[in-house]
């Protein structure tokens, strides 16, 4: 049998999670060549980590009926994973709330702030900005009309408010991270990857 996605029907399910097999190209790889075991890349565990973190962090149920954050993310992943092949619109919607298991105050900052040390400049600034388009919706369109930056920002914020279903199924953690980082181009997905736009919104709409 090939490898295996885990999927969690819904929250209250989560103990007794589904295996599925992986279709070929979302998390399938082909065997190791013998002497060289698979390992996953540096950053793999790392994310996982936060990802994790998110188990059980309790939302406004006015806004979020579907539950914790992890739940949530990872439905916001797997709207983005259809509808885009671009990895780091993928990383984005996924990790947009690690944040909110350790923030005080500004969730998407504090939580930009930590994947700095992890993921490309382009995913972070997704992250850090990906509230603008709830909190100042004329001003962050008038700042970046006609650019890329802004049609990122309006995907991840619709699949952010897609990924409310209490009744949802989802991948696992693990199999999420696997589905980001397997056959991406790390180079462009690390540290000094794909560059951030230059906009910072935080000054410029201040």
């Amino acid at each position: 049998m090939g490898d295996a996605l885990l999927f969690f029907p819904c929250p209250g399910q989560r103990g007794l999670p589904v295996g599925v097999a992986a279709p070929q190209g979302e998390g399938h790889r082909s065997p190791a060549p013998r002497g060289r075991p698979n390992r996953p890349p540096p950053m793999h565990q790392d994310l996982l980590d936060l990802l994790l973190a998110l188990d059980r962090v309790p939302q406004d149920p006015r806004w979020h009926p579907e539950g914790d954050a992890l739940f949530h993310s990872l439905q916001v992943f797997d709207l983005a994973r259809r509808e885009t092949a671009d990895r780091s619109l993928w990383a984005a919607a996924l990790l947009h709330d690690v944040g909110k298991a350790f923030a005080a105050a500004d969730h998407a900052e504090d939580g930009a702030d930590v994947l700095a040390e992890l993921v490309c400049p382009r995913v972070v600034w997704l992250v850090r900005h990906h509230l603008h388009l709830l909190r100042a919706p004329g001003p962050t369109k008038r700042r970046l009309r006609r650019t890329r930056a802004l049609a990122d920002l309006a995907r991840l914020r619709r699949w952010d408010l897609g990924g409310r279903s209490p009744a949802a199924t989802v991948l696992s953690p693990e199999a999420a991270v696997e589905l980001l980082l397997g056959g991406a181009d790390l180079s462009l997905l690390s540290i000094g990857g794909e560059p951030a736009p230059a906009h910072d919104l935080r000054k410029e709409l201040a």
